[in-house]
């Protein structure tokens, strides 16, 4: 498991592969088995890969928000995504989300998947979008897909932990070392 949470980044860029349903299963089964607070269990999932809704979807995410001209453009576009949503009140919503999203990334890199948690999302737009009824709120998406970039962990030099691409596009994402 270290050396997956070592190795796992987030990815903008994907394959044009559908992703099989048994892995997004097993991915929404590993988030609805995670600790949440006072096991209120308030987190619902919905898996969205309908070809026609993707575009839609995709417009209501901000993407590499330090780096405006990283995302992905047609070709690369992630192939699902998974919102995660609350309903009613929740002990932690914020843990629970967090450790919810976190388990989809972890299941889905074990997969061979990549994946990029949103919380910049135009939440009333696809709320609308989805048909989401008014009881649940949106709180994150995580887009999936098979990557098709590989980032590169560096070192961060003079506190800067923004990312940044090479001459040649790849991105380079700075982490602290151990001792930070």
């Amino acid at each position: 498991m270290y050396e997956s949470i070592k190795n796992r980044r987030t990815i903008r860029k994907y394959l044009q592969k559908p992703v099989p349903k048994e892995v997004l299963t097993k991915c929404v089964e590993a988030a609805r088995l995670s600790p949440n607070g006072l096991n209120m269990q308030p987190l619902r999932y919905m898996v969205v890969d309908d070809k026609e809704l993707l575009p839609k979807v995709f417009s209501t995410l901000g993407w590499a928000m330090n780096l405006p001209e990283y995302y992905p453009r047609e070709g690369e576009k992630p192939q699902t995504y998974i919102v995660i949503m609350i309903e009613g009140k929740a002990r932690t919503p914020i843990h629970d989300v967090a450790i919810a999203s976190m388990s989809i990334s972890m299941v889905a890199y074990e997969e061979g998947l990549g994946t990029c948690i949103f919380g910049s999302v135009n939440r009333d737009k696809l709320k609308e979008l989805l048909e989401i009824p008014q009881e649940l709120s949106v709180e994150l998406v995580v887009a999936l897909g098979y990557p098709a970039e590989k980032p590169v962990v560096e070192p961060v030099v003079d506190g800067e932990t923004n990312y940044w691409l090479d001459k040649n596009g790849g991105l380079h994402v700075p982490k602290r070392t151990s001792n930070a």
